[in-house]
Order: structure tokens, then sequence, then C-alpha cells
């Protein structure tokens, strides 16, 4: 049996933790990931080479583009996933490829997740009414009137996973792992990371 797989997005002002802190937790889990970069219509140049600019300056290449899979290909993918950094959430969430392949993931009743601004994404999708979720504070205001809003850390609603921020990408990574490979792949995962004991103060 085919290990689960995972699209995750990613733009020129992606947030790099809510990228990276997935795509590494999902390897770690075996899933098996592909990163595809999504470009306005400004940016859509060869010589880019998949070269993604993160909000921090960081710079990622990508593993793919979006314009470079078309929508059979989408499909395949266990999982779709939206991470934030404005920028980044904007051009991902504005994109109508993206939006589409959200549509028809969710109908399939395959899972989305989207962190932080990336929750736009639910909204730019034609989502309203339909599910709870969390996002960024920044973004609350957006959603909070087409959603059954709430601020839990990590929220699922059906095949919908939304999370809040860098600082919950770890647990919004490890639901992600437990939903496509069970409660034991999570501990399994989570365990050799070593995370602080409950009484760390941060």
């Amino acid at each position: 049996m085919a290990p689960p797989s995972a699209l995750i997005f990613i733009a020129n002002g992606t947030e790099e933790m809510e990228f990276t802190i997935v795509y590494d937790t999902l390897v770690r889990a075996g899933v098996t990931c592909t990163s595809a970069a999504v470009w306005t219509a400004d940016e859509a140049k060869p010589e880019h080479s998949n070269i993604v600019t993160c909000s921090r300056g960081i710079k990622i290449v990508a593993d793919t583009s979006l314009q470079s899979l078309d929508a059979d290909s989408i499909t395949k993918y266990d999982i779709l996933v939206v991470p934030g950094g404005a920028k980044g959430a904007e051009t991902i969430s504005g994109d109508a490829r993206v939006q589409e392949a959200i549509r028809t993931h969710l109908a399939s009743k395959k899972h989305v997740g989207m962190i932080c601004a990336g929750s736009l994404a639910a909204k730019t999708s034609g989502l309203a009414g339909k599910y709870d979720l969390t996002s960024h504070p920044s973004v609350k205001t957006d959603l909070e009137k087409d959603f059954n809003y709430k601020e839990d850390s990590v929220v699922v609603s059906d095949n919908l996973i939304t999370s809040r921020g860098p600082g919950t990408a770890f647990p919004f990574a490890l639901q992600l792992v437990e939903i496509l490979c069970g409660p034991e792949k999570r501990r399994a995962v989570r365990d050799p990371m070593i995370f602080p004991s409950n009484d760390y103060i941060f």
C-alpha cells in the first residue's frame, strides 16, 4: 500500500516555520511530500526555477510549481496544505486553481490543512458557513462572520484542519500526522523530537 501523500503550497512571502515544520514532520511520519510554488501572473517566469523567497528572507526551492500540475494529478494527493505568511497566503488563497483544488478535495472527503493567514483560503474557496476554523488573529475579522470561528490551537472540522500561527505549527503538523497515519505514528514521530515538559515557561 502506498504511503499517504501531501501537496504543500508555497509562495513568495510564505511563513518559513509553517511550511518547513509541516513538511519535515510529515516526512518523519513517512508521508510523501511535494511542495508546489504558486506564482502570480507577474511572477511566473522560467528564471525563478521554483525558488521562493519566504517572509523572513529564507529561500526555498519548491519541488514543482502549481502551473506544472494538472487538476487530475492534484486530486491524487491525500491532503493539501496552505501555510500562512501574509503575502504568501494572499497569493495562494487568491489562486483559482488552488481554490478549485480545495473544493474538489473536500467534496471527495479528502483532507485540507490551513494555518495562520492560510485559513483565508477557506473564504476565497467559497466554504463559508460549512466549517469551524481558526487562524492567525490578524485575519480573524475576515473570517469570523462566515465561519464558526474558534481560538483553539488546532481545529478539526470534518476534513478541514486549521491552526493559528508559527507557534502552533508543531501541534498542527502532528494532528495531520495522526489524521493521515494514526495516533501511534503521531506518538512515534513526536517523542524523539523532545518537546519541553508541561512546566516549561516560554
